[in-house]
């Protein structure tokens, strides 16, 4: 895989609401400024992804706030049918269920990430989605339904709640085909889970996608996109929006990451007449581009060669 990209994407929050994490594992890390600057040293941006992996890690709530992302080189990296472990982290899947074992230090304050991620789905999918004309970059939502239990030692942590478990692939950088997107996978109380894509493409065109996923049915469920409706800006600046049944008035409860090029979010809203509980995220590729923010990534993301 040269000058492309996969990851495997968790997210969860508690029964109760009160804590929240996603974990995220990348093959040729996305927003690693490493990877850009090999992909602008190398002919025709084709640097190796697997010499760029790495086991995101970010936790939210009272038992302890916690970020961690070091990026691997091709030594740290092992994969199988069934694993991936990058550096002394692992990610298996035994066909009921995805069990993620971590071992990561957060950046640039190091405290130790130690424990285990189980994600059970209750709705599982294998219908990916092109998110440009060219079919260049996939989405695919694998467990869009899911429990998720969390048993970490390091911060002491145990939690159970509705979870999320998806991979996004790619042949070129996210950069070279997109301006800019809001997601968000909202959970409802009867057990559903509505996902909303919108992206704004390289040329100014948009595409969005508007899908509901229910335990109790195979496959996915097209909606109409509900309007259109503005969230605040970050404390960065950055646009951020999602979309809600007409009247409504979506709102963000929990701040979890406020970054130059990207923001995550625990937004309340309603969708198809229902309340709903959502993990948002806004991401601005022109910014992630920008020379100046990949100079500040490296504080957050340090590099190690295995």
């Amino acid at each position: 895989m040269r000058g492309g990209y996969a990851w495997w994407y968790v997210d969860a929050l508690s029964d109760d609401g009160a804590r929240g994490l996603t974990v995220i594992a990348f093959i040729g890390s996305v927003f690693s400024p490493y990877y850009a600057w090999a992909r602008r040293r190398t002919t025709g941006g084709l640097a190796e992804a697997t010499s760029h992996v790495a086991l995101n890690v970010a936790l939210y709530g009272a038992d302890g706030r916690r970020w961690a992302m070091t990026e691997r080189g091709a030594p740290g990296l092992q994969r199988s049918a069934s694993a991936l472990e990058i550096g002394p982290s692992r990610v298996a899947w035994d066909g009921t269920a995805l069990t993620i074992e971590i071992e990561e230090v957060t950046a640039p304050w190091s405290r130790r990430v130690r424990g285990t991620v189980r994600v059970v789905p209750t709705a599982l999918h294998d219908e990916s989605f092109a998110l440009d004309a060219a079919g260049r970059h996939r989405w695919t939502p694998i467990a869009p339904c899911a429990r998720v239990e969390v048993d970490l030692e390091s911060p002491r942590s145990h939690w159970q709640g509705p979870g999320y478990f998806d991979r996004n692939d790619g042949s070129a950088p996210l950069e070279a085909d997109f301006r800019r997107w809001d997601w968000s996978r909202a959970h409802s109380a009867d057990g559903s889970t509505a996902v909303l894509y919108d992206v704004t493409r390289r040329d100014g065109s948009t595409h969005g996608l508007a899908l509901r996923f229910d335990p109790r049915r195979a496959g996915s469920t097209a909606f109409e996109p509900p309007p259109e409706a503005t969230l605040p800006r970050s404390a960065w600046g950055l646009q951020r929006g999602t979309r809600s049944d007409p009247g409504a008035s979506p709102r963000i409860v929990q701040r979890l990451e406020d970054g130059p090029f990207y923001t995550r979010s625990v937004v309340a809203s309603q969708l198809m007449g229902q309340p709903v509980t959502a993990m948002h995220e806004s991401l601005d590729l022109r910014r992630f581009a920008s020379p100046v923010v990949q100079a500040m990534l490296p504080f957050r993301m340090p590099r190690r060669s295995g």
